[in-house]
């Protein structure tokens, strides 16, 4: 190419391929701020409403301990209250109250404050967070509209929409679950400090527990890794295969391969299932053991402050906050093993967004496109071109031919033989050398493919259907088609009549797939979309293929009205369509057989004439049929 670089090959399979599974990518972290920025100050709410909710879950247990039972209770105070004790006694003075119902007035609301912010941040957290990974997905999928087909022909679509699902919902989790582990290390930090104000001894004792925590959550860590992995793999392969059996539903019942499918897609849920097991049972073994732990913790407070307090070295009060305060130093190193695993599956599956959105494959847009005209001739011309979707495979050989504007030019040719990447490369779909097919002189490697596109309406065998009315789907939400265009459109191709006998018009919701309406009537829905983008290039790919004989005079009458006053390439096996074109081309192997109009190929006694006299039906399942008539054909 001299208008652009050439690509070089891709391993396509990197797309499914294990990626490093860092526990902590900084980077990675990085970029996905990137998306939470703008939300920085929800954020920041967030973050001081879970802080201030810690520090009223420190200040509970100090009410019920050291005000209720040391200074209420035994009459003593030893342990440090934070204050408690005197607002206990200040609200007593104040409501006059006594001074147990006013420590269990100072609870009660403690506990409702600690309850309503920990909703709160729970709100404004989850909002950041969602609105963060909208845009994140957004941009992702706004990324995936722009791959070109060669991605989609090497990469599954289950594998593609896993990213867009799954693995956005695992950064959801994640991010969540770590808001909530910032506010878990507040009350850690303040009971560690208090419970070392009380007695070193046995805070130490306490203290030599938590690095065994901490090894078995590294232990845990290490032996999860690999099966996470194994667990985001299966749930792809799951996406994957359902993906491919719903699409092609009634290819698996017309084959009868119900059965074996449904063993096939059980095989790869067994997978699964095992990967999960495997996952469960090592997790449950981890809660198992650290519940343990604290178990013995509770035990190690009883024995050695049990006989503190006899021997009156600490509190009854403070020997009952140390057992309060177990579950804070306990509950955040456990919670970080289950955000350690969460966090594991939240950097994996944002290694995979980034590997989609930094995946650059692309059709080359020229430096300095060339504007084209409000209103192009439409003059088509191919120049020896070649072409192969692999390197050393080639599809087409130095096809030449071109077609004058206004003209219409039927393809025909074996299956396999080019006809449809003929359209594709027409399309640009496809790089290929600059040079090799021109529009109204212009090489379109110098057009902009969005203008492109706009220029050549592509009308296919199985006409697309999206989400919502029948006037949708003719305008496509192009501003530049009004109702009344899009209406005009449906009565000039004869869809307007049934269109019209729908509960709803033009504003009758399509079911998926258009699936209430018949082969037909979506077909010349086909042709009104087309006709309403008015474009000056009208390609008809096996357009007619599908549809029945009390419907086809429907079908010319608008294709009549389609290909009027514009250039069209018309891919068809119906003999009437290609009778009525201007000339007729034949393909075989991916090179130009034979050009030239109807009458005149028959007359020519070759590989068309063969194909017309077998009606274009055995082509498509006798090859040897077609190599004779070659043959025949070179030798005459």
């Amino acid at each position: 190419m001299t208008g652009q670089a050439k690509q070089a090959p891709r391993d396509h399979s990197m797309f499914d391929a294990d990626l490093s599974g860092e526990i902590l990518n900084m980077r990675l972290l990085q970029r996905l701020w990137a998306w939470l920025k703008p939300y920085r100050k929800t954020l920041l709410v967030s973050a001081a409403l879970v802080l201030l909710a810690s520090f009223f879950a420190v200040l509970m247990p100090i009410v019920f301990t050291v005000v209720v039972i040391d200074h209420i209770i035994l009459g003593t105070q030893e342990t440090p209250s934070l204050g408690m004790v005197a607002v206990q006694e200040w609200v007593s003075s104040a409501l006059d109250f006594s001074p147990i119902a006013a420590a269990c007035v100072i609870y009660g609301a403690l506990q409702l404050a600690w309850a309503l912010l920990r909703h709160q941040h729970t709100l404004t957290l989850t909002s950041a967070v969602l609105n963060g990974l909208r845009d994140l997905r957004r941009d992702l999928f706004k990324h995936l509209l722009t791959r070109p087909s060669s991605f989609y022909d090497r990469v599954a679509v289950g594998r593609v929409m896993t990213r867009v699902t799954n693995d956005i919902e695992a950064l959801f989790e994640s991010f969540r679950g770590l808001g909530s582990l910032v506010g878990e290390f507040v009350p850690f930090i303040v009971a560690l400090a208090i419970i070392v104000s009380i007695d070193i001894k046995l805070s130490v004792l306490l203290l030599c527990i938590l690095p065994l925590v901490g090894l078995v959550t590294a232990l845990f860590r290490k032996a999860s890794r690999e099966l996470f992995r194994q667990v985001r793999q299966s749930v792809s392969t799951l996406n994957q295969n359902l993906q491919e059996n719903l699409a092609g539903l009634g290819v698996v019942q017309l084959s009868g391969r119900e059965t074996a499918n449904l063993a096939r897609y059980q095989g790869v849920n067994e997978e699964n299932l095992a990967a999960e097991t495997r996952s469960m049972r090592i997790e449950t073994l981890y809660h198992a053991f650290i519940d343990s732990l604290t178990a013995a913790a509770v035990g190690i407070v009883v024995w050695y402050g049990g006989g503190a307090v006899i021997q009156e070295q600490i509190s009854l009060g403070a020997l009952i906050l140390f057992t309060r305060y177990l579950d804070m130093l306990f509950y955040p190193i456990v919670m970080l093993g289950e955000q350690t695993n969460l966090l594991f599956r939240a950097m994996a599956s944002g290694e995979r967004i980034f590997q989609a959105l930094d995946w650059d494959e692309r059709i080359h847009e020229p430096s300095h496109p060339v504007a084209l005209t409000e209103r192009l001739a439409g003059d088509v011309e191919f120049r020896h071109l070649d072409f192969a979707y692999e390197p050393g495979n080639p599809v087409l050989h130095d096809v030449s031919f071109s077609i004058a504007a206004g003209e219409s030019l039927a393809i025909v040719g074996p299956t396999g033989s080019g006809k449809s990447t003929l359209i594709r490369l027409l399309a640009r779909f496809y790089d290929f050398d600059d040079g090799q097919v021109f529009l109204d002189g212009i090489d379109i490697n110098q057009i902009h493919t969005r203008d492109l596109r706009t220029r050549i309406g592509v009308v296919l065998q199985d006409f697309h259907v999206f989400a919502g009315s029948i006037h949708h789907n003719i305008a496509l939400s192009n501003p530049k088609i009004s109702r009344e265009q899009a209406i005009e459109a449906a009565r000039k191709v004869g869809a307007d009549a049934f269109i019209r006998e729908l509960p709803k018009g033009y504003d009758t919701e399509l079911s998926e797939r258009g699936r209430n309406l018949s082969q037909g009537q979506r077909q010349l829905l086909a042709f009104a979309r087309v006709l309403a983008a008015d474009p000056e290039i009208l390609v008809l790919d096996e357009a007619t293929a599908n549809i029945d004989t009390q419907t086809e005079g429907l079908i010319q009458t608008a294709l009549r009205e389609i290909t009027k006053d514009r250039t069209s390439i018309i891919i068809a096996h119906r003999l009437q369509t290609i009778q009525e074109a201007n000339r007729v081309l034949v393909l075989h192997h991916g090179r130009v057989e034979e050009i030239g109009s109807h009458e005149a190929l028959l007359e020519q006694d070759g590989l068309y004439a063969t194909l017309h006299k077998l009606q274009f039906v055995d082509q498509e399942t006798d090859p040897d049929v077609i190599e004779r008539a070659v043959s025949r054909h070179g030798q005459a």
